[in-house]
């Protein structure tokens, strides 16, 4: 029993991040995509059409996450392009969690294709690195399906570790070996330092993460506020962050937005556009068993100036009709005429529905009861006669799958 492997006061903590996942995902269903360049994105005749993860033999090619698919072709012509396939992933996905379950019941999803095991009292099955090689070694075997792991104390250097060898590695990352691993490293290559905040940090002469890590407290505070501090704590190695199963549970906003085919100023294509985007808000609202409090409403114009406008309710949402005629109201009010290339709504402070405790009077009661009823009636009249029934649809089937937030939404399955 490795005991004098695990630490007597501190942890062990493993980061798994699939590697490449979508695309991944793809070669082990078929095995002829394998080594060629392949990347998941939306539609290619649409401007929506994004690239959405790729292969390493695309990325050699110069292909990227977010980059336009016109481009990608124009950089690799031999590139394979494949929709998403969310029930292929979300499958995977589970099976996944499922086998890091089987070592620890201390998982913790963080989206589809990572999650955090703390491994702590796990030394009767083995050194860290031995679990961590046998996870490695399963989920290939099983799945077909490559991973890199970081092994470190804490969350924010697992992670850290997990990025360092891929596809396929795992590394051990101590804090001892951060002035000579981690500080040498550009500040913006550190995880949770994005593009603006390291601008503002190289404005106070911060480079690396090493003048992060020694950096003068008071100065990143009143720079960055809390964030300076808990930036500067990352950068030395601190995390006191647990591996929290419950983490799943939590959501505070729901949401859904979609980039037009193109720029435009009819209030009947708006029109329907709310409309779709009120459905699949209601629909991962009944997924997570949810309803808010808030509905806020983004406008992003041809020029891609975006504004956002927000609405507190003193009743709790979570019907389409609901969401849709409050969106419509704060589109009305606040749109400024010019074209629209892009529309958001999101429910806001969600919670359980078991949670809400709403009291009725008798006309509220009422009320609440004949819209429970029409809404029993319709939902029954669409799946005789199907979704589109009352409203014209503005895309497509899968188009409008592709409108969830995939990367929060798996988690109901993780759930389950």
């Amino acid at each position: 029993m490795p005991i004098h492997m695990y630490p007597k006061n501190g942890r062990v903590i493993l980061h798994v991040d699939m590697n490449c996942f979508y695309a991944s995902v793809e070669m082990a269903y078929n095995p002829k995509l394998k080594g060629k360049p392949l990347a998941i994105a939306g539609n290619p005749e649409q401007r929506k059409g994004i690239i959405v993860t790729s292969s390493y033999e695309a990325r050699a090619k110069g292909v990227k996450t977010t980059m336009a698919v016109w481009q990608a072709r124009r950089l690799c012509p031999e590139l394979i392009l494949l929709p998403p396939n969310f029930d292929r992933y979300r499958a995977a996905s589970k099976e996944i969690f499922r086998l890091m379950s089987e070592i620890t019941p201390l998982v913790e999803p963080v989206s589809i294709d990572e999650g955090y095991l703390d491994i702590t009292s796990c030394a009767s099955l083995g050194t860290p690195l031995e679990i961590a090689v046998r996870l490695q070694e399963e989920i290939l075997k099983r799945l077909d399906l490559p991973c890199s792991i970081g092994i470190a104390p804490n969350k924010f250097l697992a992670k850290t570790a997990s990025d360092m060898k891929k596809p396929m590695g795992i590394t051990v990352l101590r804090k001892r070996e951060l002035p000579n691993i981690l500080w040498p490293q550009a500040v913006g290559e550190m995880h949770g330092v994005g593009d603006k905040t390291a601008e503002k940090l190289k404005q106070i002469g911060i480079h690396t993460i090493g003048d992060l890590a020694n950096a003068d407290l008071f100065a990143l505070k009143s720079l960055l506020g809390v964030n300076g501090e808990r930036l500067r704590k990352r950068a030395n190695g601190e995390d006191s962050r647990p591996v929290d199963p419950e983490a799943v549970n939590e959501f505070k906003s729901i949401g859904s937005s979609r980039t037009l085919p193109h720029d435009t100023v009819d209030e009947d294509e708006i029109s329907l556009l709310l409309r779709s985007l009120s459905e699949n808000v209601e629909r991962r609202l009944k997924r997570k068993q949810a309803a808010g409090f808030g509905i806020q409403l983004m406008i992003r114009y041809h020029d891609w100036k975006m504004v956002t406008r927000s609405r507190t309710l003193a009743h709790h949402v979570n019907q389409a009709d609901d969401i849709y005629q409050i969106a419509s109201d704060l589109f009305r009010t606040h749109w400024n005429g010019e074209a629209v290339r892009l529309l958001g709504i999101t429910v806001q402070d969600a919670m359980d529905k078991n949670q809400i405790g709403e009291q009725l009077d008798l006309f509220t009661y009422e009320k609440a009861a004949e819209r429970e009823t029409l809404h029993k009636a319709v939902e029954q009249l669409k799946e005789k006669y199907g979704a589109n029934l009352f409203v014209k649809p503005l895309v497509h089937k899968n188009d409008a799958e592709q409108l969830t937030s995939f990367q929060k939404d798996f988690l109901d399955d993780y759930k389950r």
